[in-house]
Formats: structure tokens, sequence, C-alpha cells
């Protein structure tokens, strides 16, 4: 059986590069964000929320193990400080006996590991869930600026008239129209960037913590 810690360390360094990136590209992601704060700003709050739960399913893990290596050892003198959460029902037929002395078989360890994964599984599903709502979120943030900029180009290709006029006028008012639909551009990939890149960095931490 694998030491929780030793994915709690694993799911802290991948964070720790994560953020060291972050920080290294600050001020292109600082502008990519403001441009779409509000999307952008659920599609952190969502990963966060993700990574909070996968590492919360990884501690959970801890008491259950030690409680089954000290049945399983049989070792005297130890005593189960924590009650198991995920082994409640197997506590409870096994409390009457003696704990210090009790072993389980590989095949009844098999059987009670079998037991945790498929509850650990149903934890699983919401993180499954909020990788899926990161890319929904990307999209939609996408398809929200693309809207938008098919919005103003088609304003700007209406409002054009071409007659007598100057015609370095007429290219600055283009230039100037043109920076509403370009700022939707931006808006689209912002939330594309967040989105995807936070469903890649839950997904391997879901895999750790699985």
């Amino acid at each position: 059986m694998s030491n929780p810690r030793y994915y709690l360390l694993i799911i802290f360094v991948f964070v720790c590069l994560v953020a060291l990136v972050c920080a290294l590209l600050f001020i292109p992601l600082k502008q990519a964000f403001m441009s779409n704060w509000g999307f952008n700003l659920i599609i952190i709050g969502a990963l966060l929320i993700g990574i909070l739960l996968n590492i919360r399913r990884v501690l959970i893990l801890e008491p259950e193990i030690n409680w089954i290596k000290i049945f399983r050892t049989g070792t005297s003198g130890l005593s189960v400080t924590e009650s198991p959460e995920l082994l409640k029902p197997l506590a409870k037929h096994l409390e009457g006996l003696h704990r210090d002395r009790f072993s389980l078989s590989a095949l009844s360890l098999r059987t009670v590991l079998e037991g945790i994964r498929g509850r650990l599984d149903e934890s699983r599903e919401i993180s499954r869930y909020i990788i899926g709502l990161l890319v929904f979120l990307g999209l939609l943030g996408t398809f929200w600026g693309l809207l938008g900029t098919i919005s103003s180009v088609s304003s700007i290709v209406g409002g054009l008239e071409v007659g007598e006029e100057n015609y370095g006028q007429m290219f600055q008012a283009l230039k100037a129209s043109l920076q509403e639909p370009l700022r939707g551009m931006g808006t689209a990939f912002s939330s594309s960037l967040f989105g995807l890149g936070g469903s890649l960095i839950l997904g391997f931490i879901d895999i750790q913590a699985n």
C-alpha cells in the first residue's frame, strides 16, 4: 500500500511548478486574464476547488491505511487513534475483536481495498465533473468572444461608406472601429487558455489522487 504522503508530495511539487511558470509569465497572463476577467475568475475558482477536493481525497486515505496495517500485521501495542470513514462498516464488524492480534488475509485485504476503491470512485466523479466544467467554461468564453467579434465586424462593415471623403480619415475611423473586434478575440482566446490549461492541471492532480 502506497503512502498517501508520497502523492501529496507529487501534487505539491507539481502545483509549485505551475505557480513558478505562472510567475514567469505573469505579465502576459495578467493581460489575458483582464481581457475577460469574469469568465477567467470563475475558471480559476473552479480549478482551486478541484485541487482542494483532490487533496482532501488523498488525506482521508491515511487513517484508513493505518487502520488496515494495524489489523493486517497484528502488531501488539498499537491502537487506532482515528476511526476510519471508508472502512466504517468493517470497523463496526470487528469492534468486539482484539485489535492487536487480529490480522487480515491477503484475499480479505484485497476485498477491503476494492471496497475503498469503489467508494473513492464516487468522490472522483466530482473531480471529473470539474475537469469537464473547466473545458466547458473555456469554450463558452471562446464563443462569447467570437459572437462579440462577429457583431462588431458586421457593424463596421455596414457602416463603411466610400465616397469623396478623405481616404486617410476613413482608414483612421476603420482602425479605431477594429479595436472592439480585437477585444472580442482577446476574450475568446484568453478563456480557452485558462479553461484548457486548468483542465490539464486538474487532470494530472486527479490521476495522482486516484
